[in-house]
């Protein structure tokens, strides 16, 4: 698609804004957006990142565009509040990271939960027959404990994605990844922390930030402007003014709950304070 106002978008800085937890929603707006930054040729990206992470693999997809991206242009993440855990692994995709001294960022690891409810079955009377193809296929079963070859092979899965977490901060941050591995067991650090560290590279505000991201490509920090890519709002919010702040804050609720609902028993690069 060729945009007839492209330099107009030469001008300014592109913003995407990623919020609350990272799943296969986020993954497909972001995406998109990051398309449109390529495609309206933007000499600058600022992402603002305030998120405790979230699922592995859309943390992924989501890194590697930012990745391909900054190939053409400059990339500047801002962490806001908190940046954890998924919210560092797509930070790193940015060429540089902001943060404030305060935001909360580290939890560099995976989890995964199951829950266990046996004994709670036990005593109200329910069990479940389980047909399967595999020994392995209702591994996590809510209904019994792991099993001991279970419990390996579920470690190997951790393992080998916290591996790929270490490897991909390191290769953003320029570290070593024993460094990394000195700090990424699951801690939470502040921005001046991370600093320190070498995972961020100043401590500042998002205008900060954009101010930085317009010197990195000669543009006037005092004139030029951002152009935020965000989703369309609802036609209930466009219609309702004082209905938006409300709507939003119910979706953010319910969002929340079927991402919990939907990445049970998936690997989580989550912050969960």
């Amino acid at each position: 698609m060729v945009w007839p106002f492209k330099p107009k978008f030469r001008k300014q800085i592109a913003r995407i804004e990623i919020t609350g937890a990272i799943a296969s929603a986020t993954r497909k707006r972001v995406l998109e957006a990051l398309k449109t930054v390529e495609e309206r040729k933007f000499p600058a990206l600022l992402l603002r990142i305030d998120s405790p992470g979230g699922t592995v693999g859309d943390s992924q997809e989501i890194y590697s565009a930012l990745k391909r991206l900054r190939e053409k242009i400059k990339i500047v993440a801002s962490f806001g509040n908190i940046s954890a855990s998924g919210g560092v692994y797509i930070g790193v995709g940015a060429e540089h990271i902001v943060a404030n001294p305060g935001t909360i960022t580290g939890s560099i690891g995976v989890i995964l939960r199951g829950n266990n409810i046996e004994r709670l079955l036990e005593k109200i009377g329910v069990s479940f027959k389980v047909i399967k193809s595999g020994p392995y296929k209702d591994i996590l079963s809510f209904d019994r404990q792991l099993t001991e070859p279970e419990q390996n092979i579920l470690q190997e899965l951790i393992d080998t994605s916290y591996q790929q977490f270490v490897q991909t901060v390191a290769e953003g941050r320029n570290l070593a990844e024993e460094t990394v591995r000195s700090f990424a067991d699951g801690r939470i650090f502040t921005g001046q922390q991370a600093l320190e560290l070498g995972v961020v590279d100043r401590l500042g505000t998002e205008e900060d930030a954009r101010r930085w991201t317009a010197e990195l490509v000669g543009l006037d920090p005092e004139k030029t402007l951002t152009y935020t890519l965000e989703e369309p709002k609802p036609l209930l919010s466009r219609l309702l003014p004082g209905s938006a702040q409300v709507s939003s804050g119910l979706r953010a609720r319910i969002d929340w709950m079927e991402f919990e609902m939907s990445t049970s028993g998936q690997p989580l690069w989550l912050y969960r304070p």
